[in-house]
């Protein structure tokens, strides 16, 4: 049986403390070598702000972000009526944000394609007023209704530059839009006009080719 003096006899053996020695030395470089490597990692205590380039060249947003240790990248483009193509509209992060060194900047640009949007549904099968909103809604514009023989205020079809368009068709953002518009006056003046025309190509009964009898 080890009795309580043999149990510690332990610690009068040198390699058992340089054992020990070496474990604390190892932990500690372990652990300055980790906290010395997150430190580099996240660059701690290294901030850089964020210029603002909206509203600038995307050649000039470029230059500047350059400048300040950071990268750009164009995530997206919107057409803006009136403004020249690659022009910053929005950028991420803000202006003014603390980064590291090194971080990517997301821009949004101008361009001059114009969207194209989806005609909607409304060629019979919505009222004048109803269609005007609805395309006003989407960013179209509007001439005054071509008037055509109809239901009163019905719309029976919608031009873009002459052309008669369909539901579904795409047509350039805020185009100019002629929506052909029922009026009953021309359709009653038409149907007038038809049964007219139909009276009066009936011949006469006063009026009957009359046969010259010199030919028999």
């Amino acid at each position: 049986m080890i009795g309580f003096k043999d149990f510690f006899s332990f610690q009068k053996n040198k390699f058992f403390w340089i054992n020990i020695i070496g474990m604390v030395v190892v932990v500690i470089a372990a652990s300055w070598g980790t906290l010395a490597w997150l430190d580099s990692y996240t660059r701690h205590g290294e901030a850089h702000i964020v210029p603002d380039v909206k509203n600038k060249s995307i050649e000039e947003a470029a230059k500047i972000i350059s400048q300040g240790t950071m990268k750009y990248a164009v995530i997206d483009s919107n057409y803006v009526k009136g403004v020249p193509a690659g022009m910053v509209l929005e950028q991420a992060p803000a202006a003014g944000s603390r980064v590291k060194e090194g971080r990517t900047v997301y821009l949004t640009i101008t361009t001059t394609s114009v969207p194209l949007v989806t005609l909607p549904d409304i060629i019979d099968n919505s009222s004048v007023r109803q269609a005007a909103a609805k395309l006003k809604s989407i960013g179209f514009k509007l001439t005054e209704p071509e008037l055509v023989p109809g239901e009163q205020d019905w719309v029976y079809g919608i031009k873009y530059r002459g052309k008669e368009l369909k539901s579904g068709d795409k047509v350039p953002n805020e185009a100019l839009l002629t929506l052909c518009v029922g009026d009953t006056h021309l359709r009653d003046s038409l149907a007038v006009d038809s049964t007219y025309m139909e009276i009066n190509s009936i011949p006469d009964a006063e009026n009957d080719v009359k046969v010259d009898d010199s030919w028999f």
